[in-house]
């Protein structure tokens, strides 16, 4: 009886202890263009990894999957299949709204830059978004769902008064921006626009022909946050040390990245692969417009927006309602 009492105990405190272990392996997502660079730092030195050691974690195991748009990386969120997904605000905002008070909650950890998107068209007769007829295609991450998606909503609500924020949704067309920027520029393509990201938008206006037609910072009012890092409440929970360990690491990159901003556009090209210049990708990351930062900046005039449209059913009282503590003793906005 002893025996099997104390095998019980055993047991039990075996139990105990795996249901709160921390995951050994962990999916983190990123998509594509110069935004993504803390990232690809944290990749690259495998900062994730150090900061886990440190944390009593050892041999930690980070796959970093790539994804074009924000929609199918939520649906890997929500399966259990991605931890940490990272994209524009309006797919973060929209699945806090979605899972809001469930055991899935899902919430942001931080931003990752503040930087414009610029909308690119090859078509001269198109000034301003008013111009664009259904002969035109704008090419753009995920249609509806993601921030560029949702900026030219923001903006047609603006330059075609109420109610009319999705009279250009017809025209959009998704597509990964290396796959949107080599159809604009090649002019073979239906795609005669492009609402991207640096550097592929930068890289669209070195073709003679092509110009802008709008800037998101415009349309916000201000500088504004891009990208984001997100999880769900379940994974933050029972992972206090790894979340712990990426704050850490994704810090650690930023602060590389603003140390030496030569060092951060040649270690951007030597990643991502791309044909470029490092002069060329240092200027673009080192203007006041562009910052890398872990401090929201704007994400609540999204909500209210999305709110407002019906994108949305929850509205947040203040932008901290949609992260983790993680960044709630920031000045954000």
């Amino acid at each position: 009886m002893k025996v099997c009492r104390s095998l019980l105990a055993g047991l039990l405190i075996v139990a105990c202890a795996a249901a709160h272990a921390e995951m050994s392996e962990i999916k983190i997502a990123q998509e594509y263009g110069v935004s993504y660079l803390p990232l690809m730092i944290m990749q690259d030195q495998k900062l994730m990894e150090k900061q886990a050691a440190a944390e009593g974690i050892p041999n930690l195991k980070v796959s970093w999957v790539k994804f074009a748009g924000g929609n199918v990386m939520n649906d890997a969120l929500l399966s259990g299949s991605l931890q940490i997904a990272s994209g524009g605000v309006g797919p973060m905002v929209m699945m806090w709204s979605k899972t809001a008070n469930t055991p899935l909650e899902v919430r942001g950890l931080s931003s990752i830059n503040s930087m414009p998107l610029l909308l690119n068209t090859s078509n001269p007769a198109v000034k301003t978004i008013k111009d664009f007829t259904d002969k035109d295609k704008i090419a753009l991450p995920a249609a509806k769902v993601s921030i560029q998606a949702i900026t030219l909503q923001m903006a047609a609500l603006q330059a075609f008064g109420p109610g009319k924020q999705n009279v250009l949704d017809h025209l959009t067309v998704s597509l990964s921006h290396p796959d949107a920027q080599q159809a604009l520029m090649s002019g073979a393509s239906e795609i005669d626009a492009h609402f991207g990201s640096p550097p592929f938008q930068e890289q669209e206006l070195q073709k003679p022909g092509i110009h802008t037609v709008l800037n998101s910072y415009d349309v916000l009012g201000g500088k504004s946050t891009f990208n984001l890092v997100w999880c769900t409440k379940t994974f933050y929970q029972q992972n206090p040390k790894l979340i712990k360990a990426f704050m850490s690491a994704l810090q650690q990159s930023i602060d590389m990245i603003n140390h030496d901003k030569k060092w951060a556009a040649e270690t951007y090209l030597r990643l991502s692969k791309q044909k470029g210049n490092a002069d060329e990708i240092e200027k673009m990351i080192d203007t006041p417009d562009v910052s890398f930062t872990t401090v929201p900046q704007n994400v609540m005039k999204y909500a209210t927006f999305m709110k407002s449209t019906g994108l949305i059913n929850k509205q947040p009282a203040s932008w901290k309602d949609m992260f983790f503590p993680t960044i709630q003793n920031v000045n954000g906005s």
